[in-house]
């Protein structure tokens, strides 16, 4: 190429494309590498900085990492935009959409103009009168196996043609047609779905989809609305199916309904499929021995991390879907029927002998919400007992730390009332076995794990002290409580003293839904300084609110403990579970990393056990970009602060029972929890000294070539 053509190939290339009249006539690939090397001679002189290439972009994407020239040229993201669509009077439908990049320019769906060819799906479907779900135009034959069933399934558009009107902007017309008699009252919802692949410049491929509902004859839609996608995402990440490029319950359920009955097997209805599979291993039918399987997918081993009772989770009352509440308002043997699948509504069978030919008497006995908690009604049907209306709950405030100072032993003045604000009296309290008010310091807040309370203390970093019996309650709830064991006397820094409570509750008394049980208050966690310096909290690296994303409300122990803030106390490098063979760590950032790397465990042929409990089954629900469940590379959906990139990750080695390493460098130690290999262990061992320390920041910093979230990134 010569100097005097350069500004012109720019010209267009910094544009983030190769014009189709471009004079050169090169090919696409010749004109890729023309126009990145143009952006790499000018690099200097544009001036362009790593904010630039950085806008628009999330660490977790590898678009963020790319150099600045090749992002100016690629101008990587995908967007699909709808701007209208129609069905004319002779049923002839059609859709104007625009495909974009990040920055809005116009993308070429054939990958001539911009880089990364564009691939497109189009559905469109409609709800008949009197009915609540979309059934499509399209549809496909499908033939079981052994050729004996043959069933009509929902499916996408095929035949369809193309109109560019503008850079990025195309009609597409469908190559299916209403029918003659087509309902032009009736609610339509157009959809398109795809993708663009850049996976030639190392930016992995692109997904969107959109989708636009409307009366084609003029009117308010009244589309079907009862889960909405941020719902599904705050477990999932990233709704991905079919290859990646259905991202949104919309669009899922314009096929995904009772049309779409597989040949071979059970319905992909919606409401049927995604109740099951969430259910999975705790269905009745999969408990008597059966499987559930979608085509060559078992969802048998499925553990829902919340409660399948939590129908709020999903049917999330604040999404602002129209039919939120449709899960109690509107039931349908269908629906619960794919939960309850023991049920025989034809015969009656587990259904209190009743016989249920239709869903028009469903709502007869279910009603939305009854008098008391586990009747018939649904709300009451699906009441967890720890979470009953009817608990006069437990909530502890810690309020100050007195006498908090090395050598000393602290004085905690907390709270104890019930949810109304009434004060507990500890008598109360102290009347069953099973209540619970315990006390727990650790420190410092450096790192847990080291300190020693006294030589009677068993528990590695932290003391536990009950408060049941020794503290000192006025009238109004507020008590205070002096702890048995001291600050280590020769303690620096910040300390922390953190709360639980439990108490039983017999639910339904005297009725044969009569059920006891027991529930816990949040755990506190108050910073002391034991030596004057400044109170520096401990460091935040997960939120429980990220936890609760998917697990509702996490709970462990006994309903005691539900604060991350405060089970690092415990889980901290210090402490391991179980003796000889089946010891192992339980330090936080080795526990849960393990977990939630689950059945990716059994292509290492590595397990995680703690006393009876296998995790080597756990199938982490965060989907990749291309929809496989089990994406532990998404470190966020944990993390926050940018805490999974920060060096050090921790201070302290880590008790590595029957490790490969024992004790383990915090790094080390937290890293390979996902990376289990030999060799992965063998590499960050040979970049550790004894004196020195670990050196991982050298190559895996938030800068360095393979930064952590670089690495991660999708």
């Amino acid at each position: 190429m010569t100097v005097g053509i350069l500004p012109q190939v720019l010209s267009f290339c910094m544009a983030g494309r190769v014009h189709s009249h471009f004079e050169m006539r090169i090919s696409d690939t010749r004109a890729v590498r023309v126009c990145l090397a143009a952006s790499i001679v000018l690099a200097g002189a544009v001036g362009l900085s790593s904010a630039t290439r950085k806008a628009g972009f999330t660490p977790r994407e590898k678009a963020y990492y790319a150099s600045p020239d090749q992002v100016n040229f690629v101008r990587p993201g995908f967007n699909i935009t709808i701007v209208s669509a129609k069905v004319a009077a002779d049923g002839t439908a059609s859709i104007d959409f625009k495909i974009t990049d990040s920055k809005g320019l116009g993308l070429d769906r054939l990958g001539v103009t911009s880089p990364g060819s564009v691939t497109l799906g189009f559905l469109l479907g409609y709800i008949p009168a009197g009915q609540k779900q979309f059934v499509t135009y399209a549809t496909r034959t499908r033939t079981s196996t052994d050729g004996k069933n043959q069933v009509v399934q929902s499916t996408s558009d095929s035949g369809g043609t193309y109109t560019q009107v503008a850079d990025g902007e195309y009609v597409y017309t469908y190559g299916v047609k209403a029918p003659s008699g087509w309902d032009k009252t009736a609610s339509h919802r157009f959809a398109i779905y795809g993708n663009r692949n850049l996976t030639e410049f190392d930016m992995g491929t692109n997904y969107d989809d959109a989708f636009v509902d409307l009366v084609p004859g003029g009117g308010t839609p009244a589309p079907r609305d009862v889960v909405r996608t941020p719902a599904c995402n705050s477990c999932h990440d990233q709704l991905a199916f079919h290859g990646g490029s259905r991202r949104s319950v919309e669009v899922c359920i314009i096929c995904h309904t009772p049309n779409l009955q597989d040949p071979n097997g059970p319905t992909a209805d919606f409401k049927v499929m995604i109740h099951k599979i969430h259910a999975g291993s705790a269905l009745p039918s999969v408990q008597a021995g059966g499987t559930y399987n979608i085509g060559s997918s078992d969802w048998s081993s499925v553990v829902f991390p919340s409660d399948v009772r939590r129908c709020a989770s999903c049917h999330d009352p604040k999404s602002g879907a129209a039919q939120a509440n449709a899960w109690y308002t509107n039931p349908s043997r269908a629906a619960c029927g794919s939960c309850h699948d023991d049920v025989n509504f034809a015969t009656g069978q587990n259904h209190v002998n009743l016989p249920q030919v239709s869903d028009n008497q469903c709502a007869d006995c279910h009603i939305p919400k009854g008098e008391t908690e586990f009747d018939a009604s649904i709300q009451g049907a699906h009441i967890l007992p720890q979470e009953a209306p009817s608990r006069p709950g437990i909530v502890v405030t810690l309020v100050k730390v007195d006498n908090g100072v090395a050598g000393k032993t602290p004085t905690v003045t907390f709270t104890l009332k019930d949810f109304s604000g009434n004060p507990i009296p500890m008598s109360t309290m102290q009347a069953s076995s099973t209540n619970r008010l315990a006390l727990n310091m650790a420190g410092p807040t450096t790192d847990y794990g080291t300190t020693n309370f006294g030589s009677d203390v068993t528990t590695p970093g932290y003391v536990s002290e009950s408060a049941l019996s020794a503290a000192q309650c006025g009238a109004d709830g507020t008590c205070t409580y002096t702890f048995k064991h001291a600050v280590p006397a020769d303690a620096k820094g910040t300390f922390a003293i953190g709360s639980e409570a439990r108490r039983v509750y017999t639910v339904a008394p005297g009725t044969v839904n009569q059920a006891d049980t027991r529930y816990g208050a949040d755990n506190k966690v108050i910073y002391f300084s034991v030596d004057g310096s400044p109170i520096v909290p401990r460091r935040h690296v997960v939120d429980i609110s990220k936890c609760n994303g998917c697990h509702t409300r996490l709970s462990m122990h006994g309903e005691n403990r539900n604060n991350t803030e405060y089970c690092v106390f415990c889980h901290n490098p210090s402490n391991s579970s179980g003796t000889g063979s089946a010891a192992v760590p339980i330090d936080l950032s080795v526990m849960v990393h393990k977990i939630h790397f689950g059945d990716n465990m059994q292509a290492l042929g590595t397990t995680y056990k703690i006393g009876s409990s296998d995790f080597s089954d756990v199938r982490y629900p965060a989907f990749g970009p291309t929809g496989n469940p089990g994406n532990t590379m998404d470190c966020t959906m944990c993390h926050v602060n940018g805490s999974e990139a920060v060096f050090p990750i921790g201070k302290n080695n880590v008790k590595y029972p029957n490790g490969l390493q024992d004790p383990m460098p915090a790094t080390t130690a937290a890293c390979t929890a996902c990376h289990q290999s030999r060799s992965a262990m063998a590499h960050a061992a040979s970049q550790t000294d004894a004196k020195m320390g670990e050196s991982c920041d050298v190559c895996h910093a938030a800068d360095a070539d393979f930064a952590i979230s670089k690495v991660h990134a999708q």
